[in-house]
């Protein structure tokens, strides 16, 4: 089986070969850059990256930037790291389409496993795996949505969430409880990044975005009418 490809953005050379050694142990092709001009250029010059690691604050182009360029052409998974722990960082990562935020300094070992997560996600589910309500229909092995067979165009974490919400429908769902499980680990943000991803889903759902009901100081509950 062919080495999945994670391209690894940060201008210190030291960082890049921490994370690039992590990754290699577990089988992964790893590209490099050390800024975000080049980031860019390797990015649409390589086929198939699966997923790019990708610091904020670099010379010539910062991560920002960097993800607004792959974002206008991609949905490939991107995991942001940080030496800020500013919430406000955060929720602009996430409003950019940020799918992992990691503050610096971090385990070597909790980056791989939550790139592990994230492939697993995207690129290990079963071909058959389809679900469908109130004119949804969502198949999880494409990681394609079509509302009454018109396809929509999510981010990888609206995609998440959406296929979570389904799964669990008429279940009502804290926002502890959906962070945990559609993030895949404790985040110690706050509830907004919910609130910010769900306000984009349901406007990108049209009417059927009435299916996510607010439960007002605990979460959301997905559920069909009729």
């Amino acid at each position: 089986m062919e080495r999945l490809k994670i391209l690894v953005v940060d201008d210190e050379s030291r960082m890049r070969k921490l994370v690039r050694d992590f990754l290699v142990k577990k089988d992964f092709e790893v590209l490099e850059a050390g800024d975000g001009a080049e980031a860019v250029d390797l990015f649409f010059d390589t086929k198939d990256v699966a997923l790019v690691i990708l610091d904020v604050m670099m010379p010539k182009m910062d991560g920002w930037q960097v993800c607004r360029e792959i974002r206008a052409y991609s949905k490939v998974p991107i995991i942001m790291l940080t030496a800020k722990s500013d919430e406000r960082d955060e929720l602009l990562g996430f409003e950019l389409g940020v799918d992992e935020y990691i503050s610096k300094p971090f385990s070597p070992k909790i980056l791989v496993a939550r790139v592990e997560a994230i492939l697993r996600r995207t690129s290990g589910l079963a071909a058959d795996d389809v679900l469908r309500a109130g004119g949804i229909e969502i198949n999880k092995a494409a990681h394609e949505v079509t509302i009454d067979g018109r396809a929509i165009d999510l981010s990888y974490k609206e995609f998440e969430l959406l296929t979570y919400f389904m799964e669990n429908q008429g279940i009502a769902l804290s926002r502890e409880k959906i962070l945990n499980s559609v993030w895949n680990y404790d985040y110690f943000g706050d509830a907004r990044t919910i609130d910010t991803h769900v306000k984009k889903l349901r406007s990108k759902l049209g009417d059927k975005g009435d299916y996510i009901k607010t439960i007002w100081g605990m979460g959301y509950k997905f559920e069909v009418e009729g």
